[in-house]
């Protein structure tokens, strides 16, 4: 059997999930569980440092195109070296460690990338010796991207799992023969007990019948999470972006004329506060419960969801400002601004420069005596946006300011 069955070839996002994780030292694997592992570097029963730290190394180089065998020359030297004393055989110890963290940190990296699928398909490795039932039922299943059964079943879903999801659009569903997504199988929940031999004792934990526990969740989700930026508590302010930066220059040129939307655009006043976070979501591919990667008109990427939306108690305020019926204009301005802007501002009280990108885009509504200018802006240390309606040019033109990175064509 081959050792690279993860992928013939390590990726960007994979060594970068793995790279970020901070390493830990535990006395069993149930110390880390689920989600967590997505933040923290482990291996089971590796009380120090210096062991997590080698193990952190050796791991690193198999990501980065190691194999099972080289991984396992590089266990040998590191139980040499501590005189670390583990549970189980050292073939199959070592098979553990390198099967775990090769697998779950290749499907992170592959939950990022598939992002810009509309579906997806569970995979099941024919090749595997001994299949596990649930996983080969599951293979070919095709489901929409978000759907609640992938959080708990996103591969891989048990030791020495080697499934798979790959991402589809509508014309690999024509391919198939589907005109749609399928329906997802029922979950089955089951009790089981873990850590009998914790030094914190065991405890019982529900899991889906066919996953083993610590698995019943999508690597890399709690990540994708964390990078979707909160929501300064400011507006941007005509003029600037908000403070002294770099640099101040100013167009020369009008923008581009404004484009026509349907008055349906605008939605009613007094809506939830979910009905106005998920007209924001949708048009870019994500929902209240699935985030999203949103890549703009010059390649630079933004993670969206719900955070976008949630105060630091996790509240959803999404009509902030009363800007909740202008939700679709301020997505549309980030999917298809008329012009991007970027400055580098800095920010006294945190003693550090901040980069700023603003997307700004103006529209004429149907029934609207006025354009209607959105502006869209996000920095490293979070989003903001307004929507207004303007009378003059020169009121526009305050918005645009620092470097230009973009110009729609006008037509």
């Amino acid at each position: 059997m081959a050792d690279a069955v993860y992928g013939s070839l390590d990726f960007a996002e994979q060594s970068a999930f793995f790279r970020r994780k901070l390493s830990l030292s535990t006395d069993g694997w149930t110390d880390i569980y689920t989600r967590e592992h997505d933040w923290a570097f482990v291996v089971a029963g590796a009380n120090r440092d210096a062991i997590v730290s080698d193990f952190r190394a050796a791991v690193q180089k198999a990501i980065d195109g190691g194999t099972l065998e080289g991984f396992r020359k590089d266990f040998d030297k590191i139980v040499a070296t501590h005189g670390w004393d583990y549970n189980g055989g050292r073939d199959w110890r070592s098979r553990v460690i390198y099967d775990t963290n090769l697998s779950t940190s290749y499907a992170a990296g592959r939950y990022q990338q598939l992002q810009a699928a509309p579906y997806w398909q569970y995979e099941h490795q024919d090749w595997v010796a001994n299949p596990r039932p649930e996983h080969a039922s599951w293979d070919g299943l095709v489901l929409e991207r978000g759907d609640p059964w992938i959080k708990t079943h996103y591969p891989p879903n048990g030791w020495g799992c080697h499934c798979t999801m790959r991402g589809l659009w509508p014309k690999d569903l024509q391919r198939l023969g589907k005109s749609g997504p399928d329906q997802a199988p029922p979950i089955k929940w089951v009790d089981r007990t873990i850590g009998e031999r914790s030094a914190l004792g065991p405890r019982t934990v529900r899991v889906p019948e066919g996953i083993d526990p610590g698995f019943e969740y999508a690597p890399g989700s709690a990540r994708l999470r964390s990078a979707i930026p909160p929501e300064r508590p400011d507006p941007p302010l005509r003029g600037s972006t908000g403070g002294e930066g770099l640099p101040n220059r100013r167009p020369s040129d009008p923008l581009p004329p404004p484009r026509h939307l349907a008055a349906s655009t605008l939605l009613d006043k007094g809506l939830t506060p979910e009905a106005y976070a998920q007209a924001f979501l949708e048009p870019l591919g994500a929902t209240l419960d699935q985030p999203a990667i949103v890549r703009d008109v010059i390649g630079e990427r933004l993670v969206v969801g719900r955070e976008l939306f949630t105060d630091v108690k996790g509240n959803l305020k999404a009509d902030k400002l009363g800007r909740g019926p202008f939700m679709g204009v301020l997505a549309k301005a980030l999917l298809e601004p008329d012009e991007i802007w970027v400055r580098l501002e800095w920010l006294h009280t945190a003693q550090k420069a901040v980069v700023r990108r603003r997307y700004v885009a103006q529209f004429v509504i149907e029934g609207e005596e006025v354009p209607s200018l959105a502006v869209f802006e996000s920095g490293a240390d979070g989003w903001t946006g307004v929507t207004t309606f303007h009378g003059t040019t020169q009121e526009t033109d305050l918005w645009r300011i620092g470097v230009r990175l973009y110009q729609r064509a006008a037509k």
